[in-house]
């Protein structure tokens, strides 16, 4: 009797013990870690020809991307929250408002990439709603300065985006560049240079897969 009743107790130890592992290995993981990357000569609408009459002219479509997965999202997956930026030529879409279906928007930061650690509870994320968009487009506005003289973008330092993604979570990012490369062109460079090397974007940005405001 004393042997059946030890046995029924180490039987019944083993279960639980069982069953807590199966409860544990199913429990969801979750990356408390910031995601930190660099994006090298993004294509974003580039200029496919030249009429004799009006100009360059290019294919006029959005370059999708995911800031989660850090990838290109197929323009069929345009209607989707599979996106959180859209790039063509200066302009820069966020998933949310007039663009899309998710809960994107964003807001730009005057300071260092480095100095943000968090974002203050007081931010305000805009929404695009075109005309206007969350990523201010127009030189001197947003991320960029255009000069007349050189016909040349030029990223403005200082200038970050904060985004927030199609699904609600967040991510700091700065242009570095928008010519293929990652370089800066010289005002010196050829006409056919800068007619052909740019709208290629280079940036980098850390993501917050856990959903909080701190990177």
């Amino acid at each position: 009797m004393k042997k059946l009743f030890t046995q029924t107790i180490l039987a019944s130890l083993v279960t639980f013990t069982l069953m807590s592992c199966s409860k544990t290995s199913d429990m969801p993981v979750v990356n408390n870690t910031p995601v930190t990357a660099t994006v090298k000569d993004l294509v974003a609408d580039t200029v496919i020809g030249v009429d004799p009459k009006t100009g360059p002219y290019s294919a006029g479509k959005y370059t999708y991307y995911s800031i989660e997965n850090n990838a290109i999202v197929p323009n069929t997956d345009s209607a989707s929250t599979k996106w959180d930026l859209a790039f063509l030529s200066t302009r820069i879409l966020t998933n949310g408002g007039t663009s899309g279906s998710g809960k994107g928007g964003a807001f730009i930061y005057k300071g260092l990439f480095e100095d943000i650690k968090t974002i203050a509870p007081d931010s305000v994320f805009k929404t695009d709603a075109a005309p206007v968009y969350a990523i201010t487009t127009g030189s001197g506005k947003g991320w960029y300065n255009y000069d007349q003289l050189t016909s040349l973008i030029t990223p403005i330092a200082g200038r970050v985006l904060v985004i927030k993604t199609a699904s609600g979570k967040y991510a700091k990012l700065e242009i570095l560049s928008y010519y293929k490369g990652g370089v800066i062109l010289s005002p010196t460079a050829s006409d056919a240079d800068k007619l052909t090397k740019q709208r290629y974007y280079t940036f980098r940005f850390t993501y917050q897969p856990n959903g909080t405001t701190s990177f």
